[in-house]
């Protein structure tokens, strides 16, 4: 029976510290579980030995090693002893470097249905697959909950998104959520929250879920989130985790704020053009593209189930002669059960690379595509550059679309290659977990291990009434944290050496941008709509404000972002006219007035003001006068 008040919101009211549940209210909410990965784990554990903390006060607090896992020199393997000593010392479990992708292995062995997870990656909703509140976050919020702070958000307008019928054969999760993307757009849930129920929920597993919820954040929903069913039990089970397992029913109609209807009878296959998860295209549109690489894996797409489909469709084939075709498995378990049944050798047997169980392609760390190449993957992003080539076109699909593509050379429509495999849940997974390390009952005395590359954190400061500086960039709308901040194989084991990454700042959209930062001293960047949206990454942040940015002015702001750009002491501002952005111009010496900051600021260009506005709350006001939450966390211990 469905309940009359939302998942979402019981949830969040069994866990509520403070505030409102009415949309858009400020409310504080108890964090029962963590997760941090590598990439962004370093940086979150320095901020939480900052605070001063004996041990962890979640439940549970998981570290996980697997995007900066190419350790083409010494800087990544010394951060993995480091996070390996943090873990051992401050109550934190360890997934070591080859056990697997966070949220694969986290939805595998300690997701919780009902309770609430907050983590450094954006793409911690993958957890809702299992009815979990699982938010991510930048790694000072998490490095803060693990201190045993609450952690502090709007309260979400809840989205239910009613699902009809059954999947037609050879139609895939990551088709719907491509549909929602193609209704929706990668702003269209922001501020908010997909709970999904009705019929059609029954007819999905809990991998399949878990694509949709993963990919929920290119939404830029604060998560996602499926009802715990029987399906979710035989999941659990299946793990040996049954006594985790709780029902928890979704909300009938009327719980939701609004509702959107997906019959899953009328999805198709579908496919997200470059260059953005919400750029997408029927197969009609793009069947027949010449490609030149086939990628299948990410956290989105890495199960069990997915590796069996493409292993399904390549048995007895061989890839086509103009195409490379990589591998990543989600997690060593599923590794395990393909090298096990017989479905690795068909990979390997069609011409497939199999990759470490990582993120590697997906985050640019290996694996890129030629010049002007086109590559067809099973991620969730296919923002430009990302992939490692920057003139390199992706293309975002299922695993049945990528392997019928990978056999042919071209973007093929998986429906041509006659009837669909049957790929059935198993009954009890093989469970070893002897790549998660505990931590230590008594961690006082263990060493942290710090190797050359980790620096000390950058300090932040208290803000002032008013600022006079240059506006050092003016960008549109769309602008991603990739854009600010980003990844791959060079840039990513910088991650806990603020000086060192801050020279990439905005190197895909202006390379001259750090240089000119540190000769202005202060300055501002001016951005469109949707600033900030894409990875949780929280040195899109801090990498600027060690630059001396003081303020983002924008047309709006994706939820992370801004949280990350207010956790820095960065102002985030808002146009109260939108218009107002075009009186503004990269190069303009402008003061900002921030005397009246709970009433909103004035940006003044010579004799014009221009009205900015925020819809920060008193905390976040406090936060960022203090010069960020470190500072604030300090002065009110």
């Amino acid at each position: 029976m469905a309940e009359k008040e939302s998942l979402t919101y019981r949830i969040l009211k069994n866990h509520l510290v403070s505030g409102t549940l009415s949309p858009g209210e400020k409310i504080s909410v108890k964090v029962d579980q963590t997760l941090t990965q590598d990439a962004t784990g370093t940086m979150a554990y320095l901020q939480f030995e900052s605070l001063g903390v004996e041990r962890v006060k979640t439940r549970l607090s998981v570290s996980y090693i697997d995007h900066n896992t190419l350790q083409s020199g010494f800087m990544n393997a010394d951060d993995h002893r480091y996070l390996q000593s943090i873990a051992t010392r401050y109550g934190i479990y360890l997934s070591r470097a080859g056990n697997g992708i966070c949220h694969q292995v986290h939805l595998e062995r300690f997701g919780v249905p009902g309770g609430t997870l907050l983590g450094s990656d954006s793409h911690t909703p993958t957890q809702g697959g299992i009815g979990m509140i699982a938010i991510g976050a930048g790694g000072l919020d998490v490095a803060l909950a693990m201190a045993g702070k609450p952690f502090n958000l709007n309260a979400p307008e809840v989205i239910g998104v009613h699902l009809k019928g059954s999947l037609p054969p050879w139609v895939g999760a990551k088709d719907v959520i491509l549909e929602l993307l193609r209704r929706l757009t990668v702003k269209g849930g922001v501020g908010k929250v997909m709970e999904y129920f009705g019929g059609g929920v029954q007819s999905l597993s809990v991998p399949e879920r878990a694509v949709i919820t993963n990919m929920g954040a290119e939404l830029g929903a604060t998560t996602s989130i499926f009802p715990s069913d029987d399906v979710t039990k035989a999941f659990l089970r299946a793990q040996k985790r049954l006594k985790s397992w709780k029902k928890l029913p979704s909300g009938i109609k009327e719980a939701y704020h609004k509702v959107i209807t997906l019959d899953l009878r009328d999805v198709q296959p579908l496919v997200a053009a470059p260059h953005s998860p919400d750029n997408v295209k029927t197969m009609v549109e793009v069947e027949g593209t010449p490609i030149n690489q086939v990628c299948i894996g990410s956290c989105t797409n890495s199960s069990y189930r997915d590796l069996m489909t493409a292993a399904a469709i390549l048995k007895g084939k061989r890839i086509h002669p103009n195409v490379g075709l990589s591998i990543s498995p989600g997690s060593r378990q599923v590794l395990t059960m393909v090298s096990r049944n017989g479905a690795l050798a068909s990979l390997i047997d069609a011409g497939a690379r199999i990759l470490e169980n990582a993120c590697g392609p997906c985050i640019g760390m290996g694996f890129s595509p030629p010049s002007a190449g086109v590559s067809l993957r099973t991620f969730n992003r296919n923002f430009k550059g990302r992939s490692g080539t920057k003139d390199a076109d992706v293309y975002l699909v299922s695993p049945a679309v990528a392997a019928a593509s990978a056999l042919t050379g071209e973007i093929t429509d998986p429906r041509t290659l006659g009837k669909e495999p049957q790929i059935r849940a198993p009954r009890v997974y093989p469970i070893n977990d002897n790549m998660i390390i505990p931590p230590a009952k008594k961690g006082k005395d263990v060493e942290i291990v710090r190797g050359p590359n980790i620096k000390p954190l950058p300090k932040g400061q208290a803000l002032a009434g008013k600022i006079t500086g240059e506006v050092l960039l003016k960008v549109g709308d769309n602008i991603t944290t990739d854009h600010i901040m980003p990844a791959g194989a060079k840039i990513l084991p910088l991650r806990s050496n603020v000086p060192a990454i801050s020279e990439y700042v905005f190197e895909t959209v202006d390379p001259t941008f750090p240089q000119r930062a540190r000769q202005a001293g202060t300055g501002f960047v001016v951005g469109g709509n949707n600033y900030g949206q894409g990875s949780s990454r929280e040195h899109a942040a801090l990498a600027p404000m060690h630059l001396g940015v003081k303020a983002v002015i924008t047309k709006s702001f994706a939820r992370i972002h801004q949280a990350n750009l207010v956790n820095f002491g960065i102002v985030p501002l808002v146009f109260v006219n939108e218009e107002d952005y075009d009186r503004v111009e990269q190069g303009d010496k402008v003061t900002l007035d921030l005397s009246r900051l709970e009433k909103g600021a004035t940006l003044i260009k010579g004799k014009e003001k221009i009205p900015l506005t925020h819809g920060l709350g008193e905390r976040d006001l406090a936060v960022i006068r203090a010069g960020g939450s470190l500072l604030y966390a300090r002065k009110t211990a």
